[in-house]
């Protein structure tokens, strides 16, 4: 479906990026130096593992070349990155690409990376390979190759987990997909007990959105349905395991599955003129109709970041991911960190 005019496009960009290259690709995380209170009251830094939902631009050096760089209307923030700004941070990313299609080491905390799945290898799926090629870190590796470059996790940082939605995707249709969504939410619970269990204090777990009432479930022959059984067994799997490995009440857990719901049920009252059933990238326009190459210029309507719930068929734009991060915030300062 890509094919020869997904190639000729990556020629294009390593082309444009040759130019761009002076600009560098990855930019530190830190908490700065600033002694001002942040709008969070309290200043931490932000260490982010997860998908596409997360990503702060681990494959912008490629998709900048065309105004792209995140998984949304570009260039927007993620939800981490403002969960970052709100904490006195500035979130980069961990790894980012270069044109030989390699990750390379940058000195940025954001080590989530588009099209990562829990644990299973980049090699055995298909996700932009002609872009970006096979090189996405599953979450697991992402936590080890954190450990390997800084130890251990403190007291002073904010860690943020969100993660299954490429499982879930590409797991199939049930009964058959329900090992594989399983075995998914409980290495994810054991990842976040690995988190914990060196040194880290305060750690924010996201469930799965309802990915049945995405664009893409919705266009899907049965509607979305099974999307969203697998979302929901996902959730209750992933809930089950953090309770039985005792980590419930040592994490903060953000249910962005009934939030989304509300979201899409309210959509007018909360500031979108069109809910889940559109997407903001214009799909003639955007290449490979993914929004990692949205930008302006391929926005239906020049303000449809902000009126659009969704970027492409599943991923949010920015004014979601504005609202996202400032439900997490509540969520946080609930649980008697910060305000």
């Amino acid at each position: 479906m890509r094919g020869t005019h997904a190639k000729a496009r990556v020629a294009i960009f390593a082309a444009l990026i040759v130019l761009l290259t002076a600009c560098g690709g990855g930019g530190g995380s830190s908490s700065g130096s600033s002694t001002a209170t942040p709008a969070g009251g309290v200043h931490l830094q932000i260490v982010s593992f997860g998908d596409s939902l997360s990503d702060v631009g681990t494959y912008a050096p490629v998709a900048g070349a065309v105004g792209g760089g995140r998984f949304t209307t570009n260039p927007g923030q993620v939800w981490t990155q403002n969960v970052a700004q709100y904490y006195g941070d500035t979130l980069s990313a961990a790894f980012t690409i270069d044109l030989a299609h390699e990750l390379k080491a940058q000195s940025g905390f954001g080590y989530a990376q588009g099209g990562s799945t829990v644990a299973t290898p980049a090699n055995q799926y298909d996700f932009l390979t002609d872009v970006i090629g096979n090189v996405e870190m599953p979450v697991n590796q992402q936590v080890s190759s954190y450990q390997s470059a800084h130890g251990s996790f403190n007291s002073s940082q904010l860690i943020l987990v969100w993660a299954g939605a490429n499982d879930v995707l590409r797991a199939g249709t049930l009964p058959a997909a329900a090992p594989t969504v399983q075995t998914a939410a409980t290495t994810l619970a054991q990842l976040v007990g690995q988190i914990v269990q060196n040194g880290a204090t305060h750690v924010v777990v996201v469930n799965l959105p309802n990915i049945g009432l995405s664009p893409k479930g919705l266009a899907e022959s049965d509607g979305g349905a099974n999307l969203t059984q697998l979302s929901q067994f996902f959730n209750s799997t992933l809930n089950s395991a953090l309770q039985t490995d005792g980590l419930q009440g040592k994490v903060i857990q953000v249910d962005v599955y009934d939030w989304l719901n509300g979201i899409i049920a309210n959509f007018q009252s909360n500031g979108f003129t069109v809910s889940n059933t559109a997407q903001a990238c214009d799909p003639s326009k955007t290449p490979d109709d993914t929004s990692l190459l949205c930008s302006p210029s391929t926005y239906v309507t020049s303000n449809a970041d902000q009126t659009y719930m969704f970027a492409d068929d599943l991923h949010p734009t920015t004014h979601v991911h504005a609202l996202f991060a400032q439900y997490v915030e509540q969520q946080i300062a609930a649980s008697g960190l910060g305000h």
